[in-house]
């Protein structure tokens, strides 16, 4: 159980899983036009995929994917920020 940890293989998982939801979720949509549309949970998406990239080159020895996750949860959640508040007064 620790190697699903230590190795990163637990984060991968959930990396897919999540790739997965955000692919279902646009194609629940995209077929039936119910549900979120994909501009309310893209750029969020992206920020936690991100983040969990970060994770990932943490927990092995690849920092590069730590800096480079964080830099592009930043820019996801700066951006999904600036998307909402672009329709309020």
């Amino acid at each position: 159980m620790e190697y699903w940890y230590a190795s990163g293989t637990l984060v991968d998982g959930v990396i897919t899983l999540t790739v997965v939801e955000l692919l279902a979720l646009w194609i629940f949509h995209k077929r039936t036009g119910r549900g979120l549309a994909p501009s309310d949970y893209l750029l969020n998406g992206l920020a936690g995929l991100s983040l969990m990239v970060a994770l990932r080159g943490a927990l092995t020895p690849l920092w590069s994917l730590v800096a480079l996750g964080l830099l592009f949860a930043g820019a996801a959640h700066y951006a999904d920020l600036w998307v909402r508040a672009r329709g309020k007064p």
